[in-house]
């Protein structure tokens, strides 16, 4: 069975599941004409060299009247893309393969989702460390300003102590 899926996206953990996919892709060729043809109810597959597979009938050979995914292309290229449909398989696969697309999907947006978690939880400490030292600095600020208004009113009264004690030097000139 091939799955065609394009893995480029994918981190490098999902890999492996690129080349289990791709070690299981069977090429078998058939013989005889055939023709083009469209169906709607069969899923869209890309062929070997990228381009939308078409659907064709086999005209001549053992599996006459058999349809099959190839190139647009052939014979006109090298891509020998050739998928034999099994009716009764096709959904299943076509199931099989959107089942493996929505896990992928699935997997990477929880590790997405991990990854944000994270990312989260260190800012909230970071934050939780920023408000501690916003705290400790209010309470340092606030201790200057006491210590500030005090030293103010140390500095009010030493200048009435001199004033007074200028007065008391004034008064006992005077009066001796």
């Amino acid at each position: 069975k091939s799955f065609l899926f394009n893995f480029a996206s994918l981190s490098p953990q999902f890999q492996n599941v690129k080349k289990c996919l791709e070690g299981s892709k069977q090429a078998s060729y058939g013989s005889g004409n055939s023709t083009n043809s469209t169906r709607a109810s069969y899923p869209k597959l890309k062929c070997n060299c990228k381009n939308d597979a078409v659907i064709r009938t086999v005209k001549n050979g053992p599996n006459v009247g058999s349809m099959f995914y190839g190139c647009p292309m052939w014979p006109d290229t090298k891509c020998q893309m050739f998928k034999l449909i099994d009716g009764n398989n096709v959904d299943v696969e076509d199931l099989q393969f959107r089942l493996l697309e929505k896990d992928t999907t699935i997997a990477e947006l929880e590790m997405i989702q991990k990854f944000r978690d994270d990312k989260i939880n260190k800012l909230q400490l970071k934050k939780e460390k920023l408000e501690e030292e916003l705290k400790e600095l209010h309470n340092e600020n606030c201790k200057l300003r006491m210590d500030l208004m005090k030293s103010t009113t140390n500095e009010k009264n030493m200048f009435l102590g001199l004033i007074v004690f200028l007065i008391l030097v004034i008064v006992v000139y005077i009066f001796k």
